[in-house]
């Protein structure tokens, strides 16, 4: 039974109370905001939701708050964005960013009187932690097969922390030792930097071509200021000038080939074993393209890296590499990417959908990106803003004309 009491929200077995109440108008309507409307859907569902955490499944709400507050913002989030997608249930991995670089932040796994701000680690994070384990890492099939095994095995039970952290790998087949470490042990955030991207192309030990290469490489460095500004000013080189002046290396450069060059090669091929031969030869006619990125872990905590290349023809890929992938060291990581030809890389985004609760997204693109913002041409006054006006009573409001201001400004006199 879900009563609408005068608390924000309290959960007993088989009664909850869920506030807020309308609002008496002078007119004898009742109103409400957009956010107390949206706050009581969502409080009714979390409340009704305790009657299995803690009441059934029965852990210990004193000294882990997170085990029933925790997966039951997850549970009302999940019921809730099918009931209004619109309504800010706290459970997306945005909703957390701020707590987790704070200075206020404690481990979830910290016994609940200790804990500073008890909204944030109790509720707030392990939901977002869920959530991603459920929509990133997981997959909603095998979560929900996870979670549903954990709550059928331990009703009317006492289940601890590690009771859970096990049943959830454990119907999962998933080590996710890692994540519970992170998450549920750490005050470390979720920062991951794309540091640099790397351009790689395959030496083809051709002297004919490799040469070629290196000429327009270097004739694409920009010219020296120095050199532009005499041709600007008509200054002529002095074998211009004196042309008896010239020799063999005025016609020539340093990436002239020779058939020195030209034998040398043609005896490394036959060298080459003809499985050997046959995969070089390919990837030199395929000339794909060899990306290396170089990623930091500035935050601490190892998630997936989940990617958004963007090419040259406009098309865009995701690719989404495992946590694993931090295994041999949690600071630093690099990642090779190869295309075809015709796909060239232009820029590439860590975590574009803001999955992974990323602190600084700032450091997600490469080439860095101009980060939009605002300023206030005013200082102005708090006012309720948004879903907190009461917008059911305030339309009722009649729209003032200038000739309203003007008889109201001679009523003063």
């Amino acid at each position: 039974q879900s009563v609408n009491g005068p608390v924000g929200g309290m959960e007993y077995p088989m009664i909850t109370f869920n506030g807020p109440r309308t609002e008496l108008q002078d007119d004898g309507s009742r109103t409400y905001s957009l956010a107390e409307k949206r706050f009581l859907i969502g409080v009714v569902i979390h409340e009704i939701g305790h009657n299995y955490f803690p009441m059934i499944v029965n852990s210990d709400e004193r000294q882990w708050t997170w085990m029933d507050e925790g997966l039951n913002s997850f549970l009302d989030g999940v019921a809730g964005r099918e009931w209004d997608p619109d309504i800010p249930w706290g459970v997306e991995p945005r909703d957390v960013t701020g707590y987790m670089k704070s200075q206020t932040q404690v481990p979830i796994m910290t016994q609940s009187d200790s804990v500073l701000r008890l909204g944030p680690n109790a509720y707030t994070k392990p939901a977002v932690a869920l959530n991603i384990l459920r929509e990133t890492i997981l997959g909603r099939e095998l979560f929900d097969f996870a979670f549903k095994e954990y709550a059928e095995r331990w009703m009317f039970k006492r289940p601890t922390p590690s009771d859970f952290f096990r049943t959830m790998e454990e119907a999962s087949g998933v080590d996710l030792d890692w994540f519970w470490r992170g998450w549920f042990y750490t005050t470390d955030h979720v920062d991951i930097s794309l540091d640099k991207v790397y351009k790689l192309r395959l030496d083809t030990e051709d002297p004919d071509i490799d040469y070629a290469r290196e000429r327009q490489f270097e004739k694409d460095k920009p010219m020296s200021l120095t050199v532009e500004r005499n041709k600007e000013e008509g200054r002529k080189l002095w074998v211009e000038r004196f042309p008896d002046i010239t020799d063999f290396y005025d016609e020539n450069d340093q990436f002239t080939v020779t058939n020195k060059e030209r034998n040398k090669y043609q005896s490394w091929l036959k060298k080459l074993e003809p499985w050997e031969r046959k995969a070089f030869e390919r990837a030199v006619e395929e000339d794909k393209n060899y990306y290396v990125m170089e990623f930091s872990n500035v935050g601490g905590l190892v998630m997936p890296i989940i990617l958004e290349m963007t090419f040259a023809d406009g098309t865009k890929e995701m690719m989404r590499i495992p946590a694993e992938i931090w295994r041999r060291t949690p600071k630093a990581v690099s990642k090779l990417v190869v295309t075809d030809k015709d796909k060239e890389l232009v820029s590439v985004t860590v975590d574009p959908r803001w999955e992974t609760a990323d602190v600084d997204v700032e450091n997600n693109h490469y080439p860095r990106q101009i980060i939009p913002s605002r300023i206030e041409a005013y200082k102005s006054k708090r006012t309720k803003t948004g879903a907190r006006r009461d917008i059911m009573q305030d339309i009722k409001t009649e729209l003032k004309t200038d000739e309203d201001g003007e008889k109201k400004e001679g009523d003063d006199n």
